[in-house]
């Protein structure tokens, strides 16, 4: 039976709204990937052909990823604590962000995903409610997930399940803004072992953007939150914040972001607020503003561009659009081509390489850093890397 569309109430407040109609019903579905159209079909696709399939996988589990859809599945987990930048609006709420968060998997990477969304707040329970419907899936991609929680939610997930776990708000985000800058400084024409780097926000995604910053070899970076630059002398700092502390702010810095800004290299905002135009005019010369707070970023573009030469926000309509879909449907596909049991830190840079290589050099600009999220290459070239990353790390099946 076809399901027929819903009809609209006649006191719908919503009637006649795009935004709204096009969520109608929800954004995705289930189809079947094979047909049933006599008995002989439905004897192979369910009783008794299929008890065959049960028991060949009970004899050797390793082929449930050959003979179900696990090979090809991604759980979509949230627990609503941090949606966008509603904040902490609950689970229910959040499902309208989880199923276009499937739609995106399915429509840039061929990734199957179920969008779950978990009426739970509490780690243990969030971790144990995970794990134990882990088999039903090839990877976990957490999502929307309060920080710090979502630090320790994620790293006990990656100890305990032998299956890719992936919080998308840290390294989604992470990854495109490495593969900007990479197009970035060679617009510039700056080393990235030269520059200096100032990250407002110490979150899911400027934790993230740190270390791999760190990782492809920025020497020097600062981080600042609410109260100022992280520096081991503080004394609230959660675990989190300390550890970044100690790898960071190798210059000694101290006070608030606008103290921290003057001669630096690149900003970057994943926090929100507003930074004064005073303060971006003390960056140094050819500066890289990436100001990716979502709707209102930390520097409008127009300001930016009077004191920067390479300019991004998060936002699709100005030029370099920093958005996780350029990410997460390769890096999955990626890890699902090389049956990987996880996602490293090598697949990360790779993918961020990957993409930053799809502009060739001829094509480069400053408005022009990062590929479009609709340029059909991306996926598949992210996908390419990341499955060479995963058997050079060790971390395929074979």
């Amino acid at each position: 039976m076809v399901a027929q569309p819903l009809e609209t109430p006649i006191s719908d407040p919503f009637a006649g709204d795009a935004v709204f109609e096009l969520h109608r019903g929800g954004k995705i579905e289930v189809t079947s990937s094979v047909h049933v159209r006599d008995a002989d079909d439905l004897s192979k696709a369910y009783t008794p052909g299929v008890a065959r399939v049960c028991t060949a996988i009970a004899e050797d589990p390793s082929l449930v990823r050959r003979y179900t859809w696990k090979s090809n599945v991604v759980a979509v987990v949230t627990d609503g604590t941090a949606v966008l930048g509603l904040g902490d609006i609950g689970p229910a709420a959040s499902l309208p962000v989880m199923e276009g968060k499937a739609l995106l998997f399915k429509e840039f990477g061929g990734v199957d995903s179920v969008p779950i969304a978990l009426d739970c707040t509490d780690v243990d329970e969030f971790v144990e409610t995970v794990a134990r419907m882990a088999p039903t899936f090839g990877g976990i991609n957490l999502e929307d997930i309060s920080a710090p929680r979502c630090f320790e939610i994620e790293r006990r997930l990656k100890e305990r399940l032998d299956i890719p776990v992936f919080h998308d708000d840290q390294h989604g985000t992470a990854v495109v803004v490495l593969a900007a800058l990479r197009n970035a400084l060679r617009v510039t024409g700056k080393q990235i072992e030269d520059i200096r780097v100032v990250i407002s926000g110490a979150g899911a995604a400027g934790v993230a953007c740190a270390r791999i910053l760190l990782q492809a070899g920025v020497g020097d970076l600062a981080v600042v939150d609410s109260k100022g630059v992280l520096h081991e002398d503080r004394a609230d700092l959660n675990p989190v914040k300390l550890s970044l502390a100690r790898d960071t702010n190798t210059g000694g810095l101290s006070g608030r972001l606008v103290d921290a800004l003057v001669g630096a290299d690149l900003f970057l905002g994943v926090s929100g607020g507003t930074v004064p135009e005073e303060a971006i005019a003390q960056m140094a010369d050819n500066a890289m503003i990436f100001a990716l707070a979502n709707p209102n970023p930390e520097v409008h573009p127009d300001i930016a561009h009077r004191h920067a030469a390479v300019v991004a926000t998060g936002r699709s309509d100005f030029p370099n659009q920093i958005n996780n879909v350029l990410a997460f449907p390769g890096i999955f596909r990626g890890a699902f081509d090389a049956d990987a049991t996880r996602i490293t830190e090598g697949m990360k840079l790779a993918a961020a390489d990957a993409l930053a290589g799809l502009i060739a050099a001829e094509d480069l600009r400053p408005d022009y850093i990062i590929p479009s999220p609709f340029d059909e290459r991306v996926a598949p070239a992210v996908a390419a890397a990341v499955a060479e990353a995963a058997v050079r790390d060790g971390v395929d099946r074979g």
